[in-house]
């Protein structure tokens, strides 16, 4: 049989996909310093000071002076730090600093970029997952409880009081009354501790499958004296309970369930007939065509391939993955028996849905 001709290559192609290559490259290695910058504090240790050298910066952050150095190379070919030849002094721009410190009014982008190194470390894992299927366990992801807390905190934990409670009408003076709360996946329970703060006549349960994240939750309240919250190690697919909570919440919790369609229904069975569904979940589509715009998308496809849709799978579950999409998420509450279903985005938050749902009319 005839071998077929390679086909002719448009060099003009070629070179811009090259640059493209090299820029996704350069961004790459660029999210890991960023990281290395959050987490050793140095872009703390930066915000708002004259120039500096790197002896200076090193001691302001306790750290050593040529690996500051080295990174501080990074991060002036990055266009992130100003650099004075002259003086050899280098200097964090204000505008850099909104977005990458602590302190961060906007947003800290450095917290983000933690997830290249987490998804990055089990990368062997699923390679062997592409080839033999299953998934790769939640206890198989390095500081993944620890980066997801500080990512909730900027999007759940700093709205939560403001601007989500808020989307449910008359809740806050529901909560101030007195009433049931569960939270459905949560995690090191930042969102249910905060809510338990501010509203102490409410009374708050908070499920997660993972041990250490119900740990990290349990001796968070026993450091804030909290008495009207626990914590439970629970496989949410299996809840048990009937007309009990007043308001149910899962942020960022269902698309990672192994059955996420019995979770749903659960949740729906636990409610009081008055009760509402708070969910927080993934900005995208069901239909991948419709998430070609969204800037987001493929940092989205890859947590979900290295993570969401994993963890899901390792438990022979459906494995939706990040990106189930709206569509699907209204069609399945449905299914699940909700009444009514009212979908929010957030100024705050470019990353998430949040869904109003309803037991009945």
């Amino acid at each position: 049989m005839p071998v077929a001709e390679p086909p002719e290559l448009d060099q003009t192609q070629v070179d811009q996909f090259m640059q493209r290559l090299v820029g996704t490259l350069t961004s790459a290695t660029t999210a890991l310093m960023l990281s290395i910058g959050h987490r050793t504090g140095l872009f703390d240790a930066l915000a708002g000071r004259e120039p500096a050298t790197s002896q200076q910066i090193a001691q302001w952050a306790g750290l050593n002076e040529r690996y500051v150095r080295e990174w501080l190379g990074a991060m002036v070919t990055a266009r992130i730090i100003d650099f004075e030849a002259k003086r050899n002094t280098y200097q964090l721009p204000p505008a850099h600093a909104a977005l990458l410190t602590r302190d961060s009014p906007i947003g800290n982008f450095g917290v983000t970029m933690q997830w290249i190194s987490v998804l990055g470390n089990v990368e062997d894992k699923i390679i062997e997952c592409f080839r033999s299927g299953g998934g790769v366990p939640y206890e198989q992801f390095h500081r993944f409880h620890e980066v997801m807390a500080e990512e909730s905190g900027q999007t759940v934990v700093a709205a939560l009081l403001t601007h989500i409670v808020p989307l449910v009408e008359g809740l806050q003076v529901q909560l101030e009354q007195g009433i049931e709360v569960l939270d459905v996946g949560c995690g090191s329970g930042r969102a249910i501790c905060m809510l338990a703060e501010a509203y102490s006549k409410s009374r708050f349960i908070g499920y997660d499958l993972c041990e250490e994240a119900v740990d990290a939750a349990q001796q968070k309240t026993r450091d804030r004296g909290l008495k009207n919250v626990r914590f439970e190690t629970s496989d949410v697919a299996k809840l048990g309970d009937r007309d009990r909570f007043d308001l149910i919440t899962a942020f960022d919790a269902i698309h990672d369930q192994a059955d996420p369609a019995q979770v749903l229904k659960g949740i729906h069975a636990a409610l009081k007939p008055t009760g509402t569904f708070l969910m927080q979940d993934i900005l995208a589509s069901s239909e991948l065509q419709k998430n070609f715009d969204n800037p987001l998308a493929p940092m989205l496809y890859t947590i979900s391939c290295m993570h969401c849709m994993t963890v899901s799978l390792s438990q022979g579950g459906a494995g939706l993955g990040a990106c189930w999409g709206r569509e699907l998420a209204e069609k399945m509450l449905r299914e699940a028996g909700f009444a009514s279903v009212e979908v929010h985005k957030l100024a705050h938050d470019e990353m998430n849905y949040y869904y109003v749902v309803r037991k009945s009319e």
